[in-house]
This record gives structure tokens, C-alpha cells and sequence, in this order.
């Protein structure tokens, strides 16, 4: 999700840091936005020059060190508390502005939390966005109780003005609007599957042709990715107790065995390399 987020804010014009765990991980993100690049040149979505000249001016580095003179950073890091924790109590020790937003781009993690971390929490927001960032439209930020009215305002006109993207306003509670009301018709649809009272297929089948849904909820988990949906499911259970939003076992075997939906190549579906993210294809 990092890589689109750095991807979109290249093509807006803006001078672009993708900052990732190792010097490997930031050259693969590298990749994936070339990658992305070349696939909206050969779409006609993009011409060449504004694809090279977004890459150019995207920057990737391994050191958190070198965001330090960042006024927006937008932190996407696995679904984890202690994960995205640790990186904004680096974040606020690293950036320099005290001014600067501290946005996360988490699905369903209290955002409070997170700002909790910090000394600036009133300089902290959620801003959700959905994946592939390039081709979907939408934004959630997420405002907490400390969230300045100043930032709500800075992140919703960097999303609409700068981006282009639309933006819905939401209260800091697990899965926000959208996962809220997504995860636990995606958790249905499991269910269905791992009582083999349908298959995969035919589940998937059903809400597409007879709801005129683009994609079945099955296919849609494995987009999102199996790992993901569970840890939002996760979320969800934690902050309201109530049993649907419980993950599966289903789900939870699948995520041990590393069977994570198209990123992996196999999910409730199987996928060839050239659907899996980041392909050229």
C-alpha cells in the first residue's frame, strides 16, 4: 500500500520519500511503482513523460532518518499495534517541523492509539486509503479526539485538491465506515465456504450476478488480502465483542499457512503471476 500512496503523490507533482524496512524492500517498492507506471502508460491511462517524471520524483530510502523534513507523512506499515506504534514514536522523534502531519493509513487500528505514541497527538489523523491507491477513488480520514481542526482541514484538501481522491469523514473506531460494514459480509462468505454449504466459486458467482457486485466477496479478501481482512476482523472483535466479527478458523489457518489471496498467488482462489500486484501485466 505504500508504494501506491508514494505513487499517487508522484503523479500529483509532489517531491515523493518512500521510506521501507531495508535497502532490498525499498528497491522492490521501486519496482512496483515502475511497474504501475509502465501498466497505466500501456492502458493510456498516463503518458510516458508524466510516468517518467513521477518516478523521478520518487525517492526510496531504508533510514527513517531521511523524512525528517517532511510535512506530510503517511505511515503504512503492517496491520500490527506495536508495529505502527514504534514507528510514530520514531516519526516524532525523527521530523523536524513540529507542524508537520503524521497521518496512518491503517483499516481499523484505534488512530488514538498511535497519536498516543507521539508528543504531537493533536497532529495525528487517519488517512485510510483503498487498494490499488492508483485506481480507487476513495479516502477515509479518520479524526480522533486530539485531532486539530487545522489537520482534518490540511489532510481533506491534500486527498481532494491535491490527489483527487473522494473523501468520507470518520470517527476513530475499529474498521471506520467502510471495513465496518465490508469485513463482516467478507467473514460471511467464509463462513459459507468453510460449512461447505457453497463453494468458493459459486459464492463469489452468486454476488456478482445476482447482486451485480464487480467482484464476489471471496475474490475480494483475496485482493485485500487474506492477512489484512483477518487482522481487521481482529479489530473489530477486540473493540465490540460481538461474534461477527470474530475471524474464522478458515481465515486464520489460511493466514498461518501463508495462503494470503492474489499477493501470494493463492487464496479461495488461485492467481497466475501476472494477476498478483505489482506484476507488469
Amino acid at each position: 500500500m505504500g508504494a501506491g500512496i508514494a505513487e499517487v503523490s508522484a503523479r500529483a507533482g509532489l517531491d515523493t520519500v518512500l521510506c521501507e524496512a531495508s535497502r532490498p524492500a525499498a528497491a522492490k517498492a521501486r519496482e512496483r511503482i515502475a511497474a504501475s507506471l509502465e501498466h497505466a502508460v500501456r492502458r493510456g491511462k498516463l503518458d510516458r513523460p508524466s510516468a517518467e517524471s513521477a518516478l523521478a520524483r520518487v525517492t526510496v530510502t531504508a533510514e527513517i532518518a531521511d523524512l525528517a523534513d517532511r510535512q506530510l507523512v503517511v505511515e503504512a506499515v503492517t496491520e500490527d499495534t506495536d508495529a505502527k506504534t514504534a514507528v510514530f514514536a520514531a516519526l516524532d522523534k525523527v521530523v523536524a517541523d513540529p507542524a508537520a502531519v503524521l497521518a496512518t493509513n491503517t483499516s481499523s487500528l484505534p488512530v488514538m492509539r498511535l497519536g498516543m505514541a507521539t508528543g504531537r497527538a493533536d497532529r495525528v489523523v487517519g488517512l485510510h486509503f483503498f487498494n490499488p491507491v492508483p485506481v480507487l477513488p476513495l479516502v477515509e480520514v479518520v479524526t480522533t479526539l486530539h485531532t486539530s481542526a487545522d489537520v482534518t482541514s490540511l489532510v481533506t484538501d491534500f486527498a481532494t485538491g491535491v490527489l483527487g481522491k473522494t473523501v468520507i469523514h470518520s470517527g476513530d473506531r475499529a474498521g471506520f465506515v467502510v471495513n465496518a460494514l465490508l469485513v463482516p459480509y467478507l467473514l460471511s462468505a467464509i463462513r459459507m465456504t468453510e460449512s461447505g454449504f457453497a463453494a468458493a466459486a459459486d459464492v463469489d458467482r452468486g454476488m456478482e450476478r445476482g447482486c451485480a457486485h464487480p467482484m464476489g466477496p471471496l475474490r475480494l479478501a483475496d485482493l485485500i488480502g487474506l492477512d489484512t481482512v483477518s487482522a481487521i476482523a481482529e479489530s473489530l472483535y477486540e473493540e465490540f465483542k460481538e461474534p461477527l466479527y470474530a475471524p474464522p478458523p478458515l481465515l486464520l489457518r489460511m493466514v498461518e499457512a501463508g495462503l494470503l489471496g492474489r499477493k501470494t498467488g493463492r487464496g479461495f482462489h488461485t492467481y497466475d503471476r501476472e494477476e498478483r500486484p505489482g506484476s507488469p501485466g
